[in-house]
Parts: structure tokens; C-alpha cells; sequence
């Protein structure tokens, strides 16, 4: 069931004008609309890839539908779509949500960290999980990633490691540009996928620093798309269900070129993985 918009918070940076809003089951969502600029699929590509990213064990914001009447909308007209000069209402409905991690006032979320940090963050290996992911999926966007302070004995990847004092935790976020966006195809670059700081990826010696996400990936199981395909609202697909049924054929028939994907990174300008021989 969708959860209720009952607050703005603020606007967000972006091409899709998300806006972060509190929900009635005590939540904060950085919602994105679905007359957004960049196109109603790129609903679609969010929510796909959040369940997938979820079937990875990928970290990633909890996804939600949310929903956003028209009593909210005519009490909150800062909510809108800027145009130019011109304001684009908002349409009243279920438009998809990208949980933020704890209340906006109290969490400070973080867009960047310097690389003294970022090699400390619990999950920072799951960059190159995510590698495997963007190769697949076609992301066209550059990764994205957020880093908030949490405490670690829910975070930490291994129960050896668990620790109830603070520190970092990434979660890959802004998916509306994978299947390149509204195009739906998969436009493949050496450059495609990979985290502007290169740092992240400065320890891959060999394929066995990409597992188990990669092996994941290969055998991604038919099922967990049948299960992201019927959890879409009907009225975000619109007439595209054939067009995302034959996207969704050959996304499962790239699954054994990721690995292929990923060795073709090493031969762009700029090799990702200098230690790897």
C-alpha cells in the first residue's frame, strides 16, 4: 500500500525535481514525480532497481510508493515542477519514494567524503557490487552515492566486525538512469558505472573482490523480475508494458557479459584497477 505525503520538507537538487517529503508512517522519502522532466520511466527504472539492489544485498534507501492527494497538493504549492519561467503542477497519485536515512533534521547526509574517510566506510566494498549492477543495468548516470553516520552493528557487512560505536555507511542511490534513462537500451562505455572516486576501487587484485555480488548477478534469478514487474503501478507503465517486457528479455540476456563489461573498464583512458595484474 502507498504511504501519505503529509509534508515538504525542502526541494532537491537534480534533473527530476525530487522533493523530500514526510510521510504518515513516520518516514522521510525523496519522491520523484511522475510528470517528472526527465520522463514517467524513470519511475519505473527506480523501482526495478531497488528490488534488485535488494536481491544483491546491495545497500540502497528502502523504496516506497507514495502517494500525494490533491488536499495535499492545493495546502503545499511549493510542491511543483520548474519549467523554465513556468510552474507544472504536480499530478495527484502514486509517485515513487527513495527513503531517507532518519529524520532530516537530526541525520546529516553527506554527498561526498575525502578519501582519508571513504576508505573507512563499513560497506565501502560494495562499490564494486554495484559495479557489477550499473555494467548490467545499463546505468548511463555516473554513481551516485550517499554516506550518513550510523551505528555500525547493523551495518557492518560481517558479524566479526560488528561494533556499537558510529562511522559511515554508503548507500547507492538515483537510479532513473538505468536502461540509459527513458531510452530503455543499454549503451555500453568503459567509463559506464564507475564512481568518480577512484579510490573505491584501489584494492581489486582479482574477480574475487567483485563477489558474491557478481556471481548475483550471472545467475539473477527470473523471479525477482516477475516480482519487480507486478509491484509497478499499472498507470507509471501506461502503454509501455510490451516495451518493458522485450527491455526486460534482454536485460536477462546480458547477465554472462557483465564480467566482459567489467574487463573492458581496464582498457578505457584511465584503468579503475591499477593492482589489478
Amino acid at each position: 500500500m502507498p504511504v501519505e505525503a503529509i509534508r515538504l520538507v525542502r526541494k532537491m537538487r537534480g534533473g527530476a525535481q525530487a522533493h523530500l517529503l514526510e510521510c504518515a508512517d513516520g518516514h522521510f522519502y525523496v519522491v520523484k514525480f511522475l510528470n517528472n522532466p526527465q520522463h514517467r520511466r524513470i519511475l519505473i527504472n527506480e523501482w526495478i532497481a531497488s528490488v534488485f539492489l535488494n536481491y544483491l544485498q546491495i545497500s540502497a534507501p528502502a523504496a516506497a510508493i507514495v502517494n500525494l492527494s490533491a488536499e495535499f497538493l492545493e495546502s503545499n504549492p511549493e510542491v511543483h515542477i520548474q519549467l523554465g519561467t513556468r510552474h507544472l503542477g504536480v499530478e495527484p497519485g502514486w509517485h515513487f519514494g527513495s527513503r531517507y536515512p532518519g529524520d532530516p533534521a537530526k541525520v546529516m547526509v553527506y554527498d561526498f567524503l575525502p578519501d582519508l574517510l571513504l576508505d573507512k566506510v563499513v560497506n565501502v566494498a560494495e562499490f564494486l557490487g554495484v559495479l557489477a549492477f550499473d555494467k548490467w543495468m545499463g546505468n548511463a548516470d555516473a554513481r551516485q552515492s550517499i554516506f550518513f553516520r550510523a551505528r555500525l552493528r547493523q551495518w557492518s557487512p560481517s558479524p566479526a566486525e560488528q561494533s556499537p560505536r558510529a562511522g559511515f555507511v554508503a548507500h547507492m542511490m538515483d537510479h532513473g538512469y538505468v536502461f540509459d534513462g527513458p531510452h530503455w537500451i543499454f549503451p555500453d562505455s568503459p567509463l559506464q558505472g564507475l564512481y568518480f572516486r577512484p579510490s573505491v576501487y584501489q584494492h581489486v587484485r582479482s574477480w574475487d573482490d567483485f563477489q558474491p555480488w557478481l556471481d548475483r548477478v550471472v545467475h539473477f534469478p527470473e523471479e525477482v523480475v516477475d516480482e519487480a514487474q507486478k509491484q509497478i503501478p499499472p498507470h507509471w507503465l501506461a502503454e509501455d508494458a510490451a516495451a518493458l517486457e522485450a527491455m526486460l528479455a534482454k536485460l536477462m540476456s546480458r547477465r554472462k557479459r557483465v564480467p566482459d563489461l567489467i574487463r573492458e573498464s581496464r582498457r578505457g583512458r584511465v584503468n579503475p584497477f591499477p593492482e589489478w595484474k
